[in-house]
């Protein structure tokens, strides 16, 4: 099924003050045929819904089409719009929710109209893959950007000059603003009105979107690392055997015992079977154990750190923020079940914890 909607150039509110009451900066989303659903609604959604609470100077929102005729988008959907490129002249702040493709060129007249914005003085944003919008103006050569993690290697093949971080939610160099895959972009937004109406207002559309105002760690805690392991290899089993005794003493000697192999031998095979050595092996199993337990279980993070053969707390939370920018606290916080939540909060957990 095919729906067909219309995309105003200024978002209408029901309430007051009306839209062109208010007075506050122009945000610009920008939008194409293949138009990516998710991130165009994040801006949509953040900018353009209606707030009445916020007053007068909130900010005011269009959509810019960066190509004429019908357009299509994520999930079967087909748009026109209202307004134009020439939305972008006037623009305070102008996001680029995502493109069709890392390897689809970026319109010369949309490059022209982006640099003209950021040389009087625009912010240019994007999520996920926005970013190749962006680069193809060459505004982020010699800085640090930000995109979905999946995405991060095309990038700086394509632009060498960037320097992208494939770790954080968002970057913000010299009022161009870069964010992470999909949902990142809500903390990106979300900063950015933190930056121009402070924490409370951030606060406020955080509590709407019934999300965190702000998230601790950045999206390298949401990257699967599986570690490569041929079955028919002779380490395959020792290697299964550690993982499920993971609170043993695992020295290098002690594995090497378990597949009858020399020291120096044993080195060698590990690396050429999983490319890590056996010490950052086993901190990568130990760590997504640790992950898996603080996610399902009710143990403590005192327990977890035992359970998994880190010892103490301090080097649990040490691997965790080296791996994943994130305290093991702070990982319960956000990847906990609800389920697993409301068992913490039982009279029989608590009991368990003292």
């Amino acid at each position: 099924m095919t729906f067909i909607f219309n995309i105003l150039p200024l978002m209408q509110p029901t309430h007051e003050p009306t839209a062109t009451e208010l007075t506050g900066p122009l945000v610009v989303a920008l939008a194409y045929d293949g138009l990516c659903t998710f991130e165009f609604a994040i801006v949509a959604e953040v900018f353009g819904l209606d707030r009445p609470e916020m007053g007068r100077n909130w900010y005011r929102y269009a959509t810019a089409a960066v190509e004429p005729g019908v357009l299509r988008a994520h999930g079967g959907l087909t748009f026109t719009t209202a307004g134009g490129i020439e939305l972008l002249d006037r623009a305070d702040l102008i996001v680029a929710a995502g493109w069709k493709g890392a390897g689809v060129p970026v319109p010369p007249d949309l490059v022209a109209k982006l640099l003209s914005a950021w040389e009087r003085g625009a912010r240019l944003a994007s999520i996920c893959s926005g970013a190749f919008v962006l680069a193809a103006t060459g505004l982020l050569d010699g800085r640090r950007a930000a995109t979905h993690w999946r995405y991060a290697e095309k990038l700086a093949a394509c632009h060498p000059e960037i320097d992208v971080d494939a770790d954080v939610l968002y970057v913000e160099e010299n009022r161009i603003y870069t964010s992470a895959g999909s949902a990142a972009g809500i903390d990106l937004m979300l900063h950015i009105i933190r930056q121009d109406f402070g924490a409370e207002a951030a606060n406020s559309v955080a509590r709407r979107l019934v999300m965190p105002p702000h998230r601790s760690g950045g999206q390298a805690q949401f990257i699967e690392r599986a570690v490569p392991t041929d079955r028919n290899h002779r380490l395959a089993e020792a290697l299964d055997k550690i993982r499920c005794e993971l609170s043993l003493d695992w020295t290098v000697e002690r594995m090497a015992a378990l597949v009858a192999m020399s020291t120096r031998t044993f080195m060698r095979r590990f690396f050429e079977a999983t490319s890590l050595s056996p010490g950052q092996w086993l901190i990568e199993q130990r760590v997504a154990q640790a992950q898996r337990l603080l996610e399902g279980t009710a143990l403590s993070v005192e327990q977890v750190a035992a359970e998994v053969g880190f010892g103490s707390v301090e080097v649990m939370r040490h691997h965790f923020r080296e791996r994943l920018s994130i305290s093991p606290r702070d990982y319960r916080r956000t990847f906990a079940s609800a389920a697993q939540t409301q068992l913490n909060a039982s009279p029989v957990a608590r009991g368990k914890k003292r």
